[in-house]
């Protein structure tokens, strides 16, 4: 069975500029997203296809990040658009619809927008395997409540990052650490 990474790349990057960071990240702290694509075998013992969304509508295409991506075994997926559609979250819903259509395919999704719920509430209700990669305290609670998705933390759970975020989170009491804040 195939289990496909699907990265919203606009949805990660601006929830970690304007929700976490409160800036445009310095390159340090953004994700390793070879982590993320090892995550997979981690977490689920599969290896995944990675497919890695960018909005291209302006013509331009960040080169060295699509060589980057194209390095880590990810497969970029330039989407561009005359009018005003949101044409990564219309590429990703096509792409999970799509998925609904074979015959089997697993689905991570790296992303925290609610825009993707009736396409991940079909695979759920197939059977699929749907896990989301995100910050938790930023996920969508319409994607958050669906019954048998699986959630991940980007941070904590698939350690995507070289740095600690400045976060204020939830932390499980059987996480919890207090040498951390003394």
């Amino acid at each position: 069975m195939t289990t496909y990474l699907l990265i919203d790349g606009e949805n990660i990057d601006a929830t970690l500029g304007m929700s976490v960071l409160g800036r445009r990240p310095n390159p340090d702290e953004r994700p390793r997203w070879d982590r993320v694509l090892g995550f997979p075998e981690e977490a689920w013992g599969v290896s995944a296809r990675g497919l890695f969304f960018l909005n291209a509508s302006s013509g331009q295409m960040p080169m060295s990040f699509v060589q980057a991506l194209l390095a880590m075994n990810f497969h970029p997926i330039p989407l561009a658009s005359d009018g005003d559609e949101k044409v990564v979250d219309v590429g990703i819903q096509r792409t999970l619809e799509a998925i609904g259509e074979q015959q089997d395919g697993d689905v991570l999704l790296a992303s925290h927008d609610g825009d993707f719920v009736p396409q991940v509430e079909a695979l759920l209700q197939q059977g699929r395997r749907v896990g989301v990669l995100c910050f938790r305290e930023f996920l969508s609670a319409q994607l958050a409540e669906l019954d048998g998705i699986e959630i991940y933390d980007l941070e904590s759970d698939v350690q995507a990052f070289n740095t600690a975020l400045p976060r204020v989170k939830i932390i499980p009491l059987y996480q919890f650490d207090p040498t951390k804040y003394l």
